[in-house]
């Protein structure tokens, strides 16, 4: 399907190397920030106290956290929960405080502010299982991207599969650079979020390398940055589309979702506008750098020299 059909080819390898430098910075200053600020990790790393309770009518999440802090509970995250009636509360690890001590300090401390609230349930995280989650989610995240190469290699060829990669751990710094630099919290949801925008990002690479693949075929004379624009271009259209349906998604859970899919919409935001770009100006320069020619796909017509001497 196609909204629109661009004429004229976009020349967008003229400007491989600018769009290249600007990455390249945005990368760096990610990996920064991530070094000197870290990630902001949730209670499902650190480790700590998960409470629900349920209110008997629809209650702002930012009243019972105010009721909190004027208890003296300053570190607590409360969002809702499924409803409007429900609260999910995480506490951070406390020294000598248990998870039932922590669990009868906020509801004494939501009592005071409404009458109606109710424990639905309390749940200990360890410091250990936080550990092993993050050592679960790393290697996950490279299992993914070791996936991605192996299956771009075997489809196309390894310098698209090294192209891709590239881009898609771009795409992912960067992501992981903005919670760095905020201080946003980075849940178990957002981990899903990252791993959900390498899918999604390597799709639309996979769009664009297949495109580049057939010119290769169909185009004989044309230069290599030529049939990079021209498969670039062909795929505008497509790539409005299907991109510009999901934003509008993931912007709608942004706004309306609540506390609860805030992090994860705005990780899926960053991901996609980002998956955009990357796939245009990151891994297509890439795979011109790295040599990819017409003689990789096509085997050559010149029929072979016949052999000095041999018999006829």
């Amino acid at each position: 399907m196609e909204f629109f059909r661009i004429k004229r080819d976009i020349p967008f390898m003229s400007y491989a190397r600018t769009t290249t430098i600007i990455s390249l910075v945005t990368f760096l200053l990610s990996i920064f920030f991530l070094f000197t600020r870290g990630l902001a990790f949730s209670v499902e790393f650190t480790g700590g106290t998960v409470i629900e309770v349920h209110y008997a009518a629809a209650i702002d999440p930012g009243l019972a956290q105010a009721a909190l802090e004027k208890a003296g509970i300053v570190k607590a995250s409360v969002q809702n929960f499924g409803t409007a009636e429900d609260l999910i509360i995480r506490l951070p690890l406390v020294a000598g405080e248990s998870s039932a001590q922590a669990s009868t300090k906020v509801l004494t401390a939501l009592d005071s502010s409404s009458a109606h609230v109710e424990l639905r349930r309390v749940e200990f995280i360890g410091p250990q299982v936080g550990k092993e989650l993050v050592t679960n989610g790393a290697i996950a995240l490279a299992l993914v991207c070791i996936g991605i190469m192996a299956y771009l290699a075997i489809r196309f060829e390894w310098r698209f599969a090294i192209a891709a990669i590239i881009a898609n751990m771009h795409d992912i710094v960067i992501i992981l650079g903005f919670f760095a630099f905020f201080r946003w919290e980075f849940s178990l949801t957002v981990l899903a979020a990252v791993l959900s925008v390498l899918g999604y990002s390597v799709n639309e690479s996979v769009v664009v390398f297949d495109r580049i693949r057939e010119n290769f075929r169909k185009f004989k004379k044309a230069g290599v940055a030529e049939i990079i624009n021209n498969a670039i271009t062909a795929t505008i259209s497509r790539t409005i589309i299907t991109h510009g349906c999901t934003e509008m998604v993931v912007l709608s859970m942004l706004l309306f979702g609540g506390e609860s899919l805030h992090n994860f919409a705005l990780a899926l935001t960053i991901g996609i506008l980002f998956g955009i770009y990357s796939s245009v100006l990151v891994s297509s320069p890439i795979v011109l750098w790295l040599g990819a020619t017409r003689a990789h796909f096509v085997k050559s017509d010149t029929p072979a020299a016949p052999v000095v001497g041999a018999k006829s």
